[in-house]
């Protein structure tokens, strides 16, 4: 595995959530577009506001994902499943590069492994 390249992927994704996050934050505290005086118009903004509220939510968790993937690269168990303490498959590294569990476990079907490794 080129572990340059999945850090430099890592670190794209990384920037590329921080922005998602703290433009959605900015639109959350109306900074560029203050609150309209008409109830009507802030009703939608409201609206809006909860749609920001989860992509916001949704960056910050995937964020929290993607430093403990660049976190378990950097010690060496990026490829080690957290819930059994088998080796994550390259394919599924490759289609969610920050997944800390093997394909079996994600899906659910495994407790604890022989190792007793537990995420």
């Amino acid at each position: 595995m080129d572990t340059k390249a999945v850090r430099d992927r890592l670190l794209k994704r990384r920037d590329e959530l921080r922005q998602r996050a703290s433009d959605a934050s900015a639109d959350l505290r109306h900074e560029a577009d203050p609150l309209s005086a008409d109830f009507a118009e802030q009703v939608t903004q409201r609206e809006n506001d909860d749609v920001l509220g989860a992509i916001s939510h949704s960056a910050q968790e995937e964020l929290q994902q993607v430093e403990g993937a660049l976190r378990r690269l950097a010690s060496g168990r990026y490829t080690t499943c957290s819930v059994c303490g088998e080796d994550i498959e390259p394919e599924r590294l490759e289609a969610v590069p920050y997944t800390d569990r093997c394909r079996s476990c994600a899906e659910g079907g495994r407790a604890a492994g022989p190792r007793g490794v537990r995420g």
